[in-house]
């Protein structure tokens, strides 16, 4: 859980006094690196592959969290801690094995989370929007007897065949298209509800996907564990949300999808935390947890006083991991920090930091649980942002400010004479100093204001509201198009080297299990 922002914002006003008062905070000379180095060398030297079979699998998908976030985040935890920022270490930067993950899809070289996702579960590259078929399938495809010879199989559903435990997490809705890709199979991935299907088609909606396509003379068993945002993809329009009594279901056929998983998987069902907390594993089969009727609240938001209705993505984990786990033949679980992405897109470095942290706790929180003999732990990212860190900001500088260059005591000025932030997008909606909904931050109908729009000056660019300024005017952040970091841990994971397809996840994952 991160600082309240009233705190941290002192802490970091602090944090910066101190460093440009007294350069020589860190006590550090030519020894220290010497030593570092020799210490890191004999670690590196103490790490050996590990042959073993793999009875689980956890992968953990950062999405949207290309290498500047990670270290961006890296930077932003430390400081919040009022550590070492540079220094500090994310807890999956300590996991034995990187590669870089090439993220480009079957027909664009900037992909979206569909194909990115399908490449990760099916090892196999699809096109733009497509979820787990393959790329010949025409986008939008209606008929579903060409759709079923189009499917590939994901590993979830081949953990299912094999008699493994499943299980899907997300801060994002559970129909979004990464937690989507591991179990549906669709020409589009905005069909996540019967309503948004196009009409004369007999091809089933993501949401109906998650029930309809397991049990009982299909997909093994069913998912046992099912834990996100979407409520209103569950639920008929008829049926107000149980939160919001405003806002209804969005499914026009009449069907409750959330009866239908309690009854046909004998299900556990919680919507709040207070039903959550109150979920024992050792005598929990199932669990459907439907937390929001769109995403989850940002982390952030979560821990706002008095709107802390729904789990953390470290709580979710270990829940899932501890009912997943009673099954001797071992389990699969993706793991989805999805709002990274969502932030982003927003233009919003506070939210999109605050969410890698989040992850990074999750991450801390299993291998405290899991035993990397038999677990094989993976940690990596669909796709990059147009994130960018740069400036000359002297070290100890708060990641979120404005620049201030080392031995200088004043805010570094452009060539316009404005000051400028480390942290800024490519594109986007542009500088924004507190936009703000009831959910947190407003991502939609929010006014274009890109470039050096205003003086920054006087503009506190750390409070958790501020978005970074842009270049190109977009109504939405784009995704990029760089190599993503791979981070593993476990059996097989000394198959993780060098530069991959993203591809490669999946065969590693496959051939751990012995699939």
């Amino acid at each position: 859980m991160l600082i309240n922002s009233k705190k941290t914002c002192w802490l970091l006003l602090i944090y910066a006094l101190i460093f440009n008062l007294h350069n020589s905070a860190y006590a550090e000379d030519a020894s220290t690196w010497v030593e570092r180095g020799e210490a890191a060398l004999i670690s590196s030297q103490k790490v050996v592959p590990n042959n073993n079979h793999a009875k689980n699998v956890i992968l953990f998908i950062g999405d949207g969290m290309g290498v500047s976030t990670i270290t961006a985040a890296r930077i932003f935890e430390g400081q919040q801690y009022g550590r070492d920022g540079e220094g500090n270490q994310l807890s999956f930067e300590s996991l034995p094995y990187v590669a870089l993950s090439k993220t480009y899809s079957a027909n664009q070289q900037t992909p979206d989370s569909a194909p990115t996702m399908t490449a990760m579960v099916t090892g196999v590259k699809t096109n733009d929007r497509l979820i787990s078929v393959s790329q010949s399938t025409e986008k939008n495809e209606k008929n579903v007897h060409k759709l079923h010879t189009k499917q590939l199989t994901t590993i979830l559903e081949q953990a299912e065949l094999k008699g493994l435990s499943t299980g899907v997490v997300s801060t994002a809705r559970l129909t979004h298209a990464t937690p989507a890709a591991t179990y549906a199979h669709i020409s589009n991935r905005d069909w996540e509800t019967n309503s948004e299907l196009p009409e004369e088609t007999q091809i089933k909606d993501i949401a109906a996907q998650l029930i309809d396509c397991f049990g009982l003379g299909t997909i093994g068993n069913g998912i046992e564990v099912a834990l996100g945002g979407g409520r209103t993809k569950f639920l008929p329009n008829t049926v107000a949300d149980p939160e919001y009594q405003m806002k209804k279901g969005e499914r026009t056929d009449g069907r409750n999808l959330i009866n239908e998983y309690q009854e046909k998987f004998s299900a556990d069902y919680v919507w709040n935390k207070a039903q959550f907390d109150a979920i024992d594993p050792k005598k929990t089969e199932r669990l459907l947890g439907l937390f929001e009727p769109s995403h989850m609240q940002y982390e952030y938001d979560r821990t706002i006083s008095g709107r802390a209705n729904e789990p953390s993505l470290s709580e979710m984990t270990t829940k899932a991991i501890e009912i997943l786990a009673k099954n001797k033949k071992g389990y699969f679980l993706m793991v989805e920090a999805g709002r990274i992405d969502h932030a982003h897109h927003a233009g919003n470095a506070y939210r999109a930091l605050s969410e890698t942290v989040a992850l990074s706790d999750a991450l801390r929180a299993t291998l405290a649980k899991v035993d990397l003999n038999n677990t094989l732990v993976i940690v990596t990212a669909d796709h990059s942002h147009t994130f960018t860190i740069s400036g000359y900001p002297a070290r100890g500088n708060p990641i979120l400010g404005k620049v201030i260059t080392a031995g200088e005591t004043i805010t570094t000025k452009a060539a316009d004479g404005k000051p400028y932030t480390t942290l800024n997008y490519a594109n986007g909606v542009g500088y924004h100093e507190d936009i703000r909904d009831e959910n947190g931050l407003k991502e939609e109908g929010v006014s274009l204001q890109i470039g050096r729009f205003t003086n920054l000056e006087a503009v506190n660019t750390q409070l958790p509201n501020y978005r970074q300024e842009a270049n190109i005017p977009l109504n939405s952040e784009t995704h990029s198009g760089e190599d993503v970091a791979i981070f593993a841990g476990g059996p097989k994971a000394h198959l993780f080297h060098g530069v991959q397809e993203q591809t490669h996840i999946y065969y590693v994952m496959k051939y751990a299990l012995g699939f």
